[in-house]
């Protein structure tokens, strides 16, 4: 969904529904503003144009927030900090549960807002601690790149998500997944005594026993971990240690598989390529394509036609 706005009180309104009572003190001439929003499960994607200079209080978030400056300036200033971000920097906006100041400078914006129970939930739910963000720029450049290329996968397959659930869970977990290896956080450590002694061969059975039963549903790696019996970090070093892979490479080998049986079994014409993707949640027809010809030497459009 994308509005634009001429009048710049009506615009203002639409500031406050979208972000919070916001108290909005603009400087200089009113232009055109735009606002872009796209809901992906737990996850929204959007992108802001504000040419014009204007100062903004916020309430505390209630979402992780991430993004990039495209064009302009931005300012956040709460308790613990005063950063400027310019064109091209990648940024994590704020602390949940803090008031915080906003600076505008003719700001061009993409952002994510991810809910936090997602974040917990990837981040550690095998120990129930939430996780806490310790920094609020990249860990490196590669990283910041990284969130970048994310966030443009995400919107480029945004609309197709909105009526795809298993495609929906897949991009809003990858944002999330992406924001917790981007910014500086308590989840980025190694893994303990405890788990590296639960990564024994039994663990992998009933992963994949819970993987295979069912890779229509909405899976995530608690999920696994919880029918496994063991945290998170340990299911995931039992996947390396004894299959060299993960246990979301896994599910995502099986729900190949079947998008595989579904293009062998339907007659061309009543299904396409896309929309299997979409089902069995890959994201990017691509990625969906270079991943089903390495796995089965043609591709998807090959199997469907029957060439």
């Amino acid at each position: 969904m994308t509005v634009d706005f001429g009048d710049p009180e009506e615009a203002y309104e639409a500031i406050r529904a979208a972000y919070g009572t916001m108290r909005i003190s603009a400087v200089g001439q009113h232009h055109r503003i735009r606002i872009s929003r796209d809901v992906i499960g737990p996850a929204e994607l959007h992108r802001v144009v504000f040419p014009m200079r204007f100062d903004a209080t916020s309430p505390p978030l209630g979402w992780l927030v991430a993004g990039r400056v495209r064009d302009g300036a931005i300012t956040y200033r709460d308790r613990h900090r005063c950063d400027h971000y310019a064109a091209g920097d990648v940024y994590l906006l704020g602390t949940p549960g803090q008031e915080y100041d906003t600076a505008v400078h003719t700001v061009d914006a993409e952002f994510a807002r991810i809910d936090l129970r997602l974040i917990n939930q990837i981040a550690d739910a095998a120990t129930g601690t939430p996780v806490r963000f310790t920094g609020y720029h990249p860990i490196s450049l590669a990283a910041a790149e990284r969130w970048r290329i994310t966030y443009g996968f995400a919107r480029h397959d945004a609309e197709t998500a909105a009526a795809a659930p298993l495609l929906a869970d897949t991009i809003s977990r990858l944002l999330a997944a992406t924001a917790l290896s981007t910014f500086p956080n308590t989840m980025l450590r190694d893994p303990t005594i405890e788990d590296r002694h639960d990564a024994h061969p039994a663990a992998v059975r009933r992963a994949i026993a819970y993987i295979e039963s069912g890779p229509h549903r909405e899976i995530s790696l608690a999920d696994i971990a919880g029918a496994a019996h063991v945290s998170m970090r340990a299911v995931q070093l039992a996947f390396r240690r004894h299959l060299g892979t993960t246990p979301v490479a896994y599910l995502r080998r099986v729900r190949l598989a079947q998008a595989h049986r579904d293009l062998h079994a339907s007659a061309p014409g009543t299904i396409t390529v896309d929309a299997v993707a979409a089902r069995w949640g890959f994201a990017g027809i691509d990625r969906f394509t270079d991943r089903y010809h390495d796995t089965y030497g043609c591709t998807p459009t090959q199997t469907l036609y029957r060439r």
